[in-house]
């Protein structure tokens, strides 16, 4: 089947077979951040996305239901080779060891931040519940959700470039 979608803010046109995952369907056209740790029973969250702006686990949907949609992967947030704000702010805050789960936690916070720019620490155990990191204990994650949202306050505050 034919689908016909946004991805990353670019127009996708993908041919996917019938009951193929979206997951699936996002790592055969070379989306690797996409990753999948449970075998696609939905448990880990390490095949998050952003779809029609809200965090999903990618292989709980079927790609025909990409039909129309607006999909994020990690690879929206950082432009030009350039981290965005909370990338830069896991960096920061030693998050990131072995990285296979940096791409779900960054869409985690992204969408946190989206609907909350300074949320709890509550919020943000609530936003990160979802994805399984077997390294850092999760400590960091909060140091750097707080990071990213002082850091965006900051540069929503400062004066214009020029």
């Amino acid at each position: 089947m034919k689908l016909r979608f946004q991805l990353n803010g670019r127009p996708a046109e993908w041919d996917c077979p019938e009951g193929e995952s979206l997951r699936d369907a996002l790592r055969r056209h070379g989306i690797l951040s996409v990753r999948d740790g449970c075998g696609g029973e939905g448990a880990c969250g390490l095949c998050a996305v952003i779809f029609n702006r809200r965090l999903v686990n990618s292989c709980l949907l079927l790609a025909a239901q990409a039909e129309g949609a607006e999909i994020l992967t990690v690879e929206h947030f950082s432009r030009d080779r350039e981290l965005s704000i909370v990338q830069r702010a896991l960096v920061d805050a030693s998050c990131v060891q072995c990285g296979y789960c940096t791409p779900a936690v960054v869409l985690a916070l992204h969408d946190l931040l989206a609907r909350h720019p300074e949320p709890t620490e509550p919020q943000v155990r609530d936003a990160l519940s979802g994805t399984l990191c077997r390294c850092t204990g999760y400590e960091q994650f909060f140091e750097a959700a707080g990071l990213a949202s002082a850091r965006m306050r900051d540069s929503a505050n400062a004066p214009p470039a020029g």
